[in-house]
């Protein structure tokens, strides 16, 4: 069960999160499959090179078949030849793999729920960063329990450029909203902060009629 941290540090109380997620016997190639599609849609595919047919130039025959002692050519555009195609090189390619809305969204709910035991709810601290500070956020992530060297996951409720520029500097850090979730992010960060009023939009933005959800807040 997570626990609610203020910026200082101190607990103020837990979270019960109860989503509705896989099967277990089908949870893990659910959410491999969303993460394989995820890393082949973001593929551009552009990669391209030209076959023997489409290098330019390479209609004369260079010499003579016969007689010359050499071996025998009918183009200079043989992939054989410097300058020459390329045999089975790369074309253009659409990587993109389809996975239904239904399925996204229970493979993300499935991996957001199994990474309970890494997860830190933290109240909303928009008002303790008056001004962009990298030091400040630096020094609450370790205060929240994040370690120097690892991959974290910030997830708050909507752009607030005041995180934004504190976090942009730090290559350990991935910053998100509450809305715009992946789960590559979620499957890859060693450690996922999440503020208060993000946990209810993603109630709210994934939830739906058949999630149970439930966020309270117990005061100590």
């Amino acid at each position: 069960m997570p626990t609610v941290i203020d910026w200082t540090g101190n607990q103020v109380g837990e979270v019960e999160l109860q989503l509705k997620v896989a099967k277990e016997s089908t949870a893990a190639d659910l959410v491999h499959r969303a993460v394989v599609r995820q890393l082949n849609n973001a593929r551009q595919g552009n990669a391209s090179t030209k076959t023997r047919a489409e290098v330019r130039g390479g209609g004369r025959k260079p010499w003579r078949q016969k007689g010359t002692g050499r071996a025998r050519a009918g183009s200079s555009r043989s992939p054989l030849w410097s300058g020459g195609g390329v045999i089975f090189g790369p074309k253009p390619k659409d990587y993109n793999l389809n996975m239904n809305r239904k399925e996204r969204r229970l493979a993300l709910r499935t991996a957001f729920q199994s990474r309970l035991e890494d997860m830190v709810v933290v109240e909303d601290f928009i008002g303790n960063l008056p001004q962009p500070k990298t030091a400040e956020l630096a020094k609450a992530l370790e205060r929240w329990g994040v370690e120097p060297g690892q991959k974290t996951l910030l997830i708050i409720d909507q752009r607030q450029e005041m995180v934004y520029l504190s976090a942009r500097n730090m290559p350990k850090l991935k910053l998100t909203v509450a809305d715009q979730l992946s789960v590559y992010n979620i499957v890859m960060a060693d450690k996922i902060v999440v503020t208060a009023p993000a946990l209810e939009k993603i109630k709210a933005v994934y939830g739906g009629d058949r999630t149970e959800l439930a966020a309270t807040v117990e005061e100590k």
